[in-house]
């Protein structure tokens, strides 16, 4: 078929490339309208309009959700910023790198790159030449084009978005782990020896835990000399033993301190305060009266060990919650959500994407929550975008990093094998519009949620 004869057929059509797909270096192409002429003045605006709606957020009393937001698009663009700065170190030219889509605000060249502000703050782009075989590029920057540089140096363009994902992720629970502290609800069980901030009374007079001496700042070392390794089974102990007398050791400023406290049976008294209708029952439990520190600290050591483990456990659940929700059972649920209400609450009941409302909704929640939260939330939200990004498939980064894959193995020393991206056309807009219900349909779910 020459150049100037139009294809027939779905398949050709397709292959085509209507809508510039393969041949867009990033999604600007399709959104680049033509730039106001005072841009400086548009930056301004955009700068101080920022300033604005952040300080109406604290005004409204919403300022950390307004915060967690410009968090997480600061996510996105350094995303952007790990090909950029692969591309670059490859010698790859890279002519733009963008804050945002839409309309030019502002924008400023240094050398070969176009550096600049656009005006729908969704994210960010950089834009790398010669990303595949139908992008038409000049032949004197052939040489320095994607489709031209060393497998390696591709793989490395590919993986660095989501290797971005993946560090942020690792340092943001660091932080939580070492700066804030960690609630027990996300890392496993509370530590036996937390230290105690609360002791209750009984509606009737001193707890057990008043009577013994217990103080705030305690940290329980051992009952009837065994130690516990977490506060759930020492308190399964507690509970086990109403009636008895026991020798609770106790570090006090340093110094261990002998304790006797004698176990209630929490069936024939009541306690004090707003949580006794909660601890209320009616089978024997033993109950002394106190309540250790939900949030773990941890020193620099044992904060970078459990960051590690953590960011390996997030990020087996990801990948599970992902290979279900393309199991023909996680499909049907995923309909199920869609067409009831009910479905839809149930957290059990299946696995879905959270839409732009949705994370809004869950970045209110974590900052109502406390740091400690807020930081959780960010490193999942990441390893669920690092993880994401890649799926094998284009126009996804995963897509390209197989591509690169493909064309190293079947490439000859001397013969570089190119991959004819025409052919992956059908596939690519199939999974373009996969993204597109997904997208839809979180967002019709999320809406719901909001209305019901």
């Amino acid at each position: 078929m020459s150049t100037d004869q139009a294809p027939h057929g779905w398949r050709e059509s397709l292959e085509a490339d209507p809508l510039g797909l393969a041949r867009a270096g990033r999604m600007d192409e399709l959104i680049d309208p033509t730039p106001p002429a005072d841009q400086r003045r548009a930056l301004v605006r955009l700068i101080l309009g920022l300033a604005l709606i952040v300080a109406l957020g604290f005004a409204a009393g919403v300022g950390e959700t307004v915060v967690l937001i410009l968090a997480f698009f600061v996510c996105i663009v350094l995303h952007e910023f790990g090909h950029f700065a692969t591309a670059k170190a490859a010698g790859i030219k890279v002519t733009e790198f963008f804050v945002g889509f839409g309309p030019r605000l502002w924008s400023v060249r240094r050398g070969e790159t176009e550096y600049g502000v656009k005006g729908l703050p969704l994210g960010g782009y950089c834009r790398i030449i010669g990303m595949n075989n139908l992008e038409e590029v000049d032949p004197a920057d052939e040489a320095r084009t994607y489709r031209q540089a060393p497998v390696w140096r591709r793989l490395t363009v590919g993986l660095a978005g989501s290797a971005m994902h993946f560090l942020i992720a690792i340092c943001v629970l660091f932080a939580m782990f070492f700066w804030t502290g960690s609630n027990a609800n996300y890392v496993g069980s509370l530590p036996a020896s937390s230290p105690i901030i609360e002791i209750d009374g009984l509606t009737s007079g001193p707890s057990p835990a008043q009577q013994a001496g217990f103080q705030l700042g305690d940290r329980i070392q051992s009952v009837d000399g065994i130690r516990y390794a977490s506060f759930d089974k020492l308190s399964a102990f507690i509970k086990s033993h109403p009636g008895e007398r026991l020798d609770v050791v106790v570090a006090r400023h340093g110094r261990p301190v002998h304790l006797y406290p004698t176990p209630v049976d929490l069936s024939k008294v009541h306690v004090a305060g707003p949580s006794g209708a909660a601890l209320a029952t009616s089978v024997p439990t033993g109950f002394i009266g106190i309540a250790p520190d939900p949030v773990v600290h941890r020193g620099l050591g044992a904060s970078i060990s459990a960051a590690g483990g953590t960011w390996v456990s997030v990020s087996a659940r990801t990948l599970d919650a992902f290979g279900r929700l393309v199991t023909f059972h996680g499909i049907s649920d995923y309909a199920h959500m869609l067409t009831s209400q009910k479905a839809a609450d149930n957290p059990t009941n299946g696995v879905r994407f959270e839409s732009p409302v949705g994370v809004v909704r869950l970045f209110h929640q974590a900052g109502q929550d406390g740091l400690s939260t807020v930081l959780y939330l960010l490193a999942v939200i990441n390893l669920s975008l690092g993880i994401f990004n890649l799926i094998p498939l284009l126009p996804l980064d995963g897509g390209h990093v197989a591509i690169a894959l493909y064309e190293g193995a079947r490439s000859r020393r001397r013969r570089p094998y190119h991959a004819d991206v025409a052919k992956l056309m059908p596939l690519l807009y199939l999974a373009l519009a996969a993204i597109v219900f997904l997208g839809a349909s979180s967002l019709f779910l999320d809406l719901r949620d909001l209305l019901a």
